[in-house]
């Protein structure tokens, strides 16, 4: 009895600051998002929910930073996991070399939001970035394109920063699930005369899928909160082509002064996160149990 008071004084901090922090926040978020509370004064009306079918009936943009947040959301997952784990793979044993890769990889990871945006988007600019510089002397100046400027392909310049920024902190929890895979299952396989291809399909995928679980769940959060690299690097321009739903609420709030209906934005947007994180979870176990 007095060892499971002492575990629940122990929890007490830690639950007080979760409810600080976590709780009444997203209490509050669902009680503002059925009013037309401006953010600035104390008065508010009640209007049930109005917030919402504008969300859904009549919200262009809302639609379509949702679509935006979808690319991005899409091609991170994609090819961060991909790069990652392939990195992974050739970079697992611990040999000075691998070390000194890992940690070069990982750098990117150390720098801030905003430095990486400003590196990247010089790196973009249409007359004096490395990019359009470099095709230029390799003779492929037809490929320059204006990366943050033109509308169609500026969420995927974005994304492209958002997959070298992590790759690198991604490949360190690969290696840690890689590591943790028994090396007799690799012997056998060997003497078995199994294929790099059949042993990766029967014993390093399988093995390395909570790994991947895990990556695949967390790129996802991340990418829908990119809020600081692409507030940095194009501020939703141009005309909301890298709007997503994190810079479209801060604008709604901090910008139109519009805290009830950025309320209701943002309770969509938890749930959304929420749908398809536990989605992935069930995919990926449904394919570790399939093994």
């Amino acid at each position: 009895m007095k060892q499971s008071k002492m575990i629940v004084l122990f929890l007490i901090p830690g639950f007080v600051l979760y409810s600080i922090f976590f709780i009444f926040p997203t209490l509050s978020a669902i009680f503002y998002s059925f009013t037309d509370w401006d953010g600035l004064t104390p008065a508010f009306n009640f209007v049930g929910l109005e917030n919402y079918t504008k969300i859904f009936t009549n919200d262009y943009i809302f639609q379509k930073s949702l679509g935006n947040n979808m690319k991005f959301m899409l091609f991170v997952v994609i090819f961060q996991t991909l790069f990652s784990l392939i990195f992974a793979l050739f970079l697992v044993k611990n040999t000075k070399a691998n070390v000194l890769l890992r940690a070069i990889y990982f750098f990117p990871t150390i720098l801030s939001s905003v430095s990486v945006a400003f590196i990247w988007s010089y790196m973009y600019d249409p007359s004096l970035g490395l990019i359009n510089t470099v095709l230029a002397q390799l003779n492929l100046a037809s490929l320059s394109q204006n990366w943050l400027g033109n509308a169609d392909i500026a969420i995927y310049s974005i994304a492209i920063v958002q997959v070298w920024f992590h790759t690198g902190q991604m490949l360190i929890i690969f290696v840690a699930g890689l590591q943790a895979i028994p090396k007799d299952l690799y012997e056998v396989a060997e003497v078995e005369g199994a294929n790099r291809w059949q042993v990766f399909r029967k014993i390093t995928w399988p093995l390395v899928a909570p790994a991947a679980t895990i990556v695949v769940a967390y790129t996802t959060i991340q990418s829908f909160k990119a809020f600081d690299l692409i507030f940095a690097m194009t501020r939703g321009g141009p005309n909301y082509s890298t709007e997503i739903l994190a810079t479209l609420i801060y604008n709604t709030a901090f910008r139109k002064f519009e805290f009830g209906y950025a309320s209701a934005q943002s309770v969509i947007f938890m749930v959304i996160i929420a749908i398809i994180t536990i989605m992935q979870f069930r995919i990926l176990r449904a394919n570790r149990v399939n093994y």
